[in-house]
């Protein structure tokens, strides 16, 4: 007799929960449902049924690839943000709930009615997707280096059909782009220091896009280029910024050299300062 759902998932969260990394146990869940095409609550209404041959093969083949550390959204091919879901796989980094909060910093600022947002280091598309669908009139531009990430990007964009309003190039950061066209500059471009990669985890730096993780030059490079392409803006625009820990001071000096003025500052869900808002004064 085949094991069913219940047994095999029993397995599956033991096994999880001896690794190493401590993922969480509800992803044996997960990655059965992608297998069997059952969302969550399904999945459990059927503990009784049995599992095919066929299908224990292919979530056995995505367990042990979960079991050596890749991380689990690409294993799924999607990632939620901001209450939807986006298509993710290596080629970009995996949404993280700390970026939400600049869809919330740009959300809380008085934009113009039809405001035109530019995404820096677009990577899924995550934000300019979202900011497109929160803001209904914006028009958004989205930049990334990577063709692979705008290919991403570019799959979201159809997805959540905005692509009447969000337009996808190809660019390092915001050098080939008119600044002063936008009203609004949102980035969670690469932030992490070289000297950070003994803290930072395997499933993170084995799997995620390097390109989308250290700027050259050192963790704060890409900010420093930012905060100085700022002086494009035309006068009354805004730029919100993802930072990473300890950063702050670095920003802080960085604007006081620019024409941007530094405005308001936004901690995460662990109080660590993470979005900042830097405005052209009028």
């Amino acid at each position: 007799m085949p094991p069913t759902v219940d047994e095999v998932l029993a397995d599956a969260r033991a096994r999880l929960a001896a690794a190493p990394f401590a993922p969480s146990t509800r992803e044996a869940a997960l990655l059965l449902g992608r297998v069997l095409g059952l969302s969550e609550a399904q999945l459990f209404a059927r503990g009784r049924e049995p599992v095919p041959a066929a299908s224990r093969q292919r979530f056995a083949g995505l367990l042990a690839r979960r079991l050596a550390g890749e991380p689990v959204a690409y294993l799924l091919g999607r990632r939620e943000f901001y209450g939807r879901d986006f298509a993710v796989d290596r080629r970009v980094l995996v949404p993280r709930p700390e970026t939400e909060h600049l869809v919330e910093a740009a959300l809380g600022l008085p934009l113009p009615a039809a405001p035109r947002v530019l995404d820096v280091g677009t990577g899924s598309g995550c934000l300019a997707v979202t900011l497109a669908l929160e803001l209904p009139a914006a028009r958004v531009v989205a930049v990334d280096l990577s063709p692979g990430a705008l290919a991403v990007a570019a799959a979201n964009v159809r997805r959540h059909r905005v692509g009447s309003r969000v337009r996808l190039a190809g660019g390092d950061l915001a050098d080939a782009v008119d600044l002063a066209r936008f009203d609004l500059v949102v980035s969670n471009p690469p932030y992490v220091d070289r000297s950070e990669t003994p803290e930072i985890s395997r499933e993170i730096l084995d799997h995620e896009p390097e390109l989308a993780l250290f700027p050259p030059g050192g963790g704060t490079a890409s900010l420093a280029r930012l905060i100085a392409a700022g002086g494009r803006l035309r006068p009354g625009a805004e730029m919100l910024l993802e930072i990473g820990r300890g950063q702050l001071p670095a920003v802080e000096r960085l604007a006081s050299a620019s024409p941007l003025q530094l405005a308001a500052t936004w901690s995460d869900y662990s109080s660590i300062p993470r979005v900042v808002r830097l405005r052209r004064p009028a």
